[in-house]
């Protein structure tokens, strides 16, 4: 979770370079380590909006909150401390981007209810999860370039949909009795359709982000191997098999190095 929060951070630092130079290593670091923060304070606040929930989950039920090993006052507390953190990172940026990122909180909150109101709580996550797409941008260039930054945002936005309804496979039978939605009870066994275009369309707004700065031949080598890697994440995917749910989930911190991977190279 913390590298799929961190990497859409890394192309948008590595996108944001001037041509012939590698990226800014203090920035990545100090967004690694914003990424740890943030992402534990998220998975802390979703944990205590689904306490109740978590008990009755057989994958979550072991869960601090869920399990009754600490309180709601406890859990305060450490998120208290876990943003206090996150927020000494965010200081060290330039004041767009302090304005830029905590305009996010309001969705990093917010995010855990949406399973209770939508079918597409997976569409927010991605909306929350790639919010580093436009900060990493501003980090480097002091404001957002939104010919480069929005269609490198909403292609981490389709990547989201396609790895998080995968891993919401996992836990279908026990949304169904719970009464919580999710992508993956919306698409039922049109699940492989759904992937596959929500694949096409970050494939096509990585290339888009990639002309707009003017990106170079590794950059759409690396776009063109993403695209297989998806194409056999899904055709192989076993949506029914929670095991080959996971290992498909967590094979998507490949796809998010590639793409660095290319980033950097068509750079240079």
């Amino acid at each position: 979770g913390t590298w799929l929060l961190y990497l859409p951070c890394t192309w948008s630092i590595g996108l944001a370079a001037a041509p012939g130079c590698l990226p800014d290593w203090h920035l990545l670091a100090l967004f690694g380590v914003g990424a740890v923060f943030m992402r534990g304070a998220g998975c802390t606040i979703n944990d205590m909006w689904d306490r109740d929930y978590d008990r009755k989950v057989a994958r979550t039920a072991s869960r601090p909150l869920a399990a009754g090993d600490i309180s709601v006052f406890q859990s305060f507390v450490f998120l208290g401390g876990q943003l206090s953190l996150a927020l000494c990172v965010l200081l060290c940026l330039n004041y767009y981007s302090i304005v830029l990122g905590a305009a996010s909180l309001a969705l990093v909150i917010t995010y855990p209810l949406m399973k209770r109101i939508t079918y597409w709580p997976q569409l927010v996550l991605g909306l929350t999860f790639n919010w580093g797409a436009l900060l990493g941008w501003s980090a480097v260039r002091g404001s957002c370039e939104w010919s480069v930054c929005l269609p490198l945002y909403l292609a981490g936005v389709m990547w989201t949909l396609v790895y998080d309804t995968i891993y919401a496979h996992q836990d279908k039978r026990d949304d169904i009795i719970i009464g919580v939605k999710s992508t993956a009870l919306q698409f039922k066994e049109d699940t492989k359709q759904w992937l596959s275009g929500f694949s096409l369309a970050m494939l096509l707004s990585l290339c888009v982000a990639g002309m707009n700065c003017s990106q170079t031949f590794p950059y759409y080598s690396a776009v063109a191997v993403i695209g297989a890697h998806l194409a056999h994440q899904i055709y192989t995917l076993d949506i029914d098999k929670p095991e080959d749910c996971w290992k498909k989930f967590a094979s998507n911190r490949t796809i998010g190095v590639l793409l660095f991977t290319g980033i950097v190279v068509g750079n240079l």
